[in-house]
């Protein structure tokens, strides 16, 4: 009844209707202007995550590491003098860019000096000026060779590469300025290689995550004029119509204006994951006007009269239109509980955009056509259409002859699914999603094989009392701790107090690089009493030890080795630790950046299975409150779990792991292909209560009446989430293959499962309890 009246209204006020939707469509185009892109780092664990909290104290205490580019050469002839002062150029260079903070490399080196007159070390740079000849660099070359503490770190001698780091301020990197800042770096720096005919090398979290989400930036675009380009050339092949094209279109378009209006008026900013929402939009509002005017088309050939085809067509399809909108919005918006910031945006900002390309289809499509001359016989056409018709007749003979065949079937298909569910891995990289032969992956692996990589993974340990940093017991643990993860090829050379205590070591025997070694027993005290007493105010040791000298750090780099292996990497660590502090446990914190992508990505997986199962719930209760009969509920949610359970197990067979990008197609796929159960379902109660519960009289009129539909509606969703296999990022290739493989199967569910399920739960031609089935 509530759509009864919907019709009326929309039809009496079709001019307010337009002029309306075009007020609101101005001010929401008004509003999305003001829409930024995010840049800011976003883990995926949420905010009052007890370990991120920890982690976000002690970055506070010591600085945070995600501020660091690095970019790196491999160059035999370094250290030849117009190399190097070319190196050095590049350095001054950067440093006049607004933004870049800080640049060290070994031209920045610092060697400590005994000053015996005054007990203390003195820090000098070992090239603290310009060489001014091959014998001088030659030199200084020598020396910066004989400090083993940036063996490893600034250098790899072995493989003759080099690399710089660069510190950006803080707020120019978390914000769109960051675009310009990298750029500017990356030229200067590539200017330079080319100059000594070198392949330059970037990498570090600020250099990656600018990368991604600009290559991101570019695809949102590319997604939007391939979701207009497909759905305009499908809906022209089904209906032959350019008016119905234009009409879509202008739909859609308008309902994608009311998403981004909305997500500017939420405070909200272009993410990673909100990106794909404008072809979403476009993707999933064609079909609202394909079953609007498939309705309409069908009623108009019955009877001629075209305002009362779109008064039917409102009235008998609109209620289906509302839940199928709702169902799919229901499963963006189980994001919601997932408490991850980033996905609860996503989530409510594409909910919203469902609902809006329902309000906006249900508005336009009939008010538009009222104005329009009559469908032609042209227009209609597309009704008899050879192929569908056919393809209707062999699904109608399937479901009334041949239903142990598709029980069997269903069956298999089940039984396989189980089997490659079982294989399914949840697995996340760094760069996993990007293509293998991109600059940024090749980079990441570049630094992985000379440095072991450069994702921070820092262990804090607090003692618990001032300078207890220096204590002999502390620093025997921290460095048996060191000697025993030295054997993980996962991690690159330690910098630590431990590694300044044996640099202070070989400064207070003159620079003999034979006493790099830990300073122990009476020596320890007399050496490390030349170190400053205030050591966080020193640039050089300011980086792994705090003002009190309670807190240090060991600063790690890892190789982006997946979530699995940075599990049982962890798992490694802590053990090790366990068994060296013993009860002082509690006082170690492993952490950085490489751990909390590892967690949050367990986390993100686990939130994301438990949004599949809390929709399925929603959209349950929604079945519920629709159809009012637990076994319609039933009917219309199992066989959509089927093609859940398939993709699950292609997943497994291929290798697809589960991970953020992999994980969300579930939630959206359920929501979307939910929605041909709720059309065939409506019109099947409709008939069952017309015919008077003769169930094969319903099932057969149902797939004719709705069988064009679900089949149109269909291909513009198989093609629509097509389009994302034109991405150059593994992740969303695989999000457009397993959306539009799960929907083909929804298909077959839908039109020849569901149906034969009908049809068995009968004696004779009518249902068991017809009342209950009745509108």
């Amino acid at each position: 009844m509530v759509f009864l009246h919907i019709a009326k209204y929309i039809l009496r006020y079709r001019v307010a209707v337009l002029v309306i939707v075009g007020a609101i469509s101005a001010l929401m185009l008004f509003s999305a202007r003001k829409l930024n892109f995010y840049y800011r780092p976003t883990p995926l664990l949420p905010q009052e995550d007890s370990f991120l909290v920890k982690n976000n104290q002690y970055a506070d205490l010591f600085g945070k590491g995600e501020n660091i580019m690095v970019f790196g050469v491999q160059d035999s002839n370094f250290f030849e003098i117009d190399r190097f002062l070319q190196w050095q150029n590049l350095e001054d260079s950067l440093l006049t860019i607004n933004g870049v903070e800080h640049v060290f490399s070994v031209s920045d080196a610092i060697n400590l000096i005994k000053d015996t007159d005054n007990k203390r070390f003195l820090f000098e740079k070992v090239i603290a000026s310009r060489p001014k000849s091959q014998k001088e660099l030659d030199s200084l070359a020598a020396n910066l060779k004989n400090l083993p503490f940036y063996k490893g770190l600034l250098y790899n001698e072995a493989k003759s590469v080099y690399l710089m780091a660069i510190a950006f301020n803080h707020k120019k990197i978390e914000s769109e300025e960051r675009i310009q800042l990298i750029q500017q770096v990356v030229a200067k720096c590539e200017s330079f290689s080319k100059a000594i005919n070198s392949t330059p090398r970037f990498s570090g979290l600020p250099y990656v995550r600018t990368s991604i989400a600009e290559m991101i930036k570019k695809e949102m675009f590319l997604f939007i004029g391939l979701a207009v380009f497909v759905t305009i050339l499908i809906i022209f092949l089904l209906f032959r119509s350019w008016r119905i094209v234009l009409i879509s279109q202008l739909v859609v378009g308008i309902s994608v204006i009311w998403a981004l209006g909305l997500m500017a008026m939420l405070n909200y900013e272009i993410t990673l994951l909100t990106a794909v929402i404008p072809p979403l939009v476009i993707v999933i509002g064609v079909p609202n006007c394909v079953f609007l005017l498939n309705k309409f088309h069908n009623e108009y050939s019955r009877h001629g009269n075209k305002i009362k085809a779109l008064f039917r067509s409102i009235h008998n399809v609109g209620s289906a239109i509302f839940l199928t909108n709702l169902t799919t919005a229901a499963g963006f918006g189980t994001f919601i509980v997932t408490h991850i910031q980033i996905l609860n945006e996503f989530g409510l900002s594409a909910a919203i955009g469902v609902m809006g390309v329902f309000v906006a289809s249900l508005l336009l499509i009939p008010t538009i056509f009222s104005f329009l001359p009559e469908p032609k016989p042209k227009h209609l056409s597309h009704l008899e259409k050879t192929w569908i018709n056919n393809t209707l007749t062999r699904v109608m003979n399937t479901v009334l002859h041949r239903r142990k065949f598709v029980f069997v079937f269903a069956l298999i298909i089940i039984l396989l699914g189980g089997w490659g569910l079982s294989r399914i891995k949840s697995n996340g990289f760094m760069v996993d999603d990007i293509p293998h032969n991109h600059p940024v992956y090749q980079d990441l692996k570049f630094f992985e094989a000379n440095f072991s990589g450069v994702m921070p993974l820092d262990i804090i340990i607090d003692t618990k009392q001032p300078r207890g940093v220096l204590q002999e017991t502390q620093l025997r643990k921290l460095n048996q701790l060191q000697d025993e993860l030295s054997n993980f090829p996962e991690l690159s050379k330690p910098l630590s107090i431990v590694e300044a205590a044996k640099f202070t070591r070989q400064a207070y025997f003159n620079g003999n690089a034979a006493y790099y070694k830990l300073p122990v027993g009476p020596e320890r005290a007399f050496i490390l009493s030349y170190l400053p007493k205030n050591m966080a105010k020193n640039d050089f040791l300011g980086r792994f030890i705090d003002s009190t000298g309670r807190y240090t750090k060991i600063m790690y780099n890892s190789a982006d080795i997946g979530t699995i292996n940075m599990k049982k990497l962890h798992s490694n660590i802590t053990s090790r630790v366990d068994s060296i502090f013993g009860s002082d446990r509690s006082s170690v914190h492993i952490g950085g950046w490489s751990i909390i992508a590892a967690k949050g990505n367990d986390y993100l997986v686990n939130s994301l299975l438990i949004s599949l199962i809390f929709a399925v719930g929603l959209i349950s209760l929604f079945m519920a409150w629709m159809f009012r009969n637990p076994r319609m509920v039933l009917l219309s949610v199992l066989p959509n779990l089927i093609p859940l359970l398939i993709t699950s197990a292609i997943m497994g067979f291929v290798g697809i792991n589960l991970k953020p990008s992999t994980v969300i197609v579930f939630s959206i796929a359920f929501g979307i292909s939910v929605d041909n159960s709720i059309h065939f379902l409506s019109r099947f109660r409709r008939e069952h209560s017309r015919t008077k519960g003769n169930t094969k009289a319903s099932v057969v009129c149902a797939i004719r009446e709705t069988g064009f539909s679900m089949i149109y509606t269909s291909i513009v969703l198989l093609f629509g989430f097509g389009i994302f296999i034109a991405s150059r990022f593994g992740g969303t290739i695989s999000l457009g293959i397993l959306v539009s493989t799960t929907l083909f199967i929804a298909l077959f569910c839908n039109l020849i499962l569901l149906p034969s399920v009908l049809l068995s739960m009968t004696k004779g031609n009518n249902f068991e309890d017809r009342e209950r089935f009745s509108e």
